[in-house]
């Protein structure tokens, strides 16, 4: 698929899960026992009780594959970056962190989302964020302005992750923080998954190798890159995305076969600090 055709297609596919009780990289059924997914997947992958509850209704919409404002220490007046930011459920949990005096921006390239997340923050009361229609790789944001970037399940889907990390590098202040939660490979998926519309919405042929991965964040420019965390990708859950079900059905995918694609995939939580200017 070309660069602008996949990106309209997870613009469309984001556009619709937008609208209530649709989902992409997680089950719309719940494969966990919960009644409420959003909230069971959000425990699953590191958001406490808590968290969870401070949030407007409707900025949670169980999408991510990890919490990484908790992982990114936000500290009393910084202010935050958060790419993809869906409905504003990690904008919202960083803004609680960095207080009145901070300042949390939301770019997310879907317009549908980006009008979920400024209702939800005129619910939530939130005065210190604003989220900007734009593309990751094309960010709306000053060089040098942020002190914290982070994203979850998000740059897997852009076609230019060099960009993407190009761009966060460039945006961060010097000494300033990526923190971001991804889907990454461990081995390549078979090419009939690579080439599927469905799987790319579902975040997985958009996903690349983890080292990869980590090599794209370095050649960017970061320094003390390090891989937090990383967990496999319950294929309980994939095996009951919607999207995944329609690749598995559409390309008649035996069980076996699920199971080891499964077995290729993980998240990761992964830390870089763009190095301080020297005199």
């Amino acid at each position: 698929m070309r660069k602008e055709e996949i990106k309209k297609v997870v613009r469309a596919g984001y556009a619709k899960i937008a609208k209530p009780d649709s989902s992409c990289c997680v089950p719309v059924n719940s494969c966990c026992g919960s009644t409420d997914l959003a909230q069971d997947i959000g425990k699953k992958i590191g958001y406490t009780e808590e968290e969870l509850k401070v949030v407007p209704e409707g900025a949670n919409l169980g999408l991510g594959c990890g919490n990484p404002v908790a992982l990114a220490s936000l500290r009393e007046s910084e202010t935050v970056l958060d790419l993809g930011s869906g409905a504003g459920f990690d904008c919202f949990l960083a803004a609680n962190k960095v207080g009145k005096s901070g300042e949390v921006i939301g770019v997310d390239m879907t317009p549908e989302m980006v009008e979920n997340a400024r209702e939800n923050a005129e619910k939530g009361n939130y005065r210190n964020v604003q989220f900007r229609l734009g593309e990751i790789e094309n960010l709306p944001v000053a060089d040098n302005s942020v002190d914290v970037v982070i994203s979850n399940c998000v740059i897997n889907l852009s076609p230019e992750k060099r960009r993407v990390f190009k761009e966060a590098f460039r945006v961060l202040k010097p000494g300033g923080r990526l923190m971001v939660s991804d889907v990454v490979l461990l081995k390549e998926l078979p090419d009939f998954i690579k080439n599927s519309i469905e799987a790319y919405i579902g975040c997985l042929s958009g996903a690349i190798m983890r080292d990869e991965y980590i090599g794209a964040i370095k050649a960017a420019g970061f320094q003390e890159v390090r891989i937090i965390d990383e967990a496999s990708f319950p294929i309980e859950c994939m095996a009951n995305d919607s999207t995944v079900k329609a690749v598995v059905e559409d390309l008649k995918i035996p069980p076996e076969k699920v199971k080891e694609i499964g077995s290729s995939v993980i998240s990761i939580k992964v830390f870089g600090v763009k190095p301080c200017e020297t005199s």
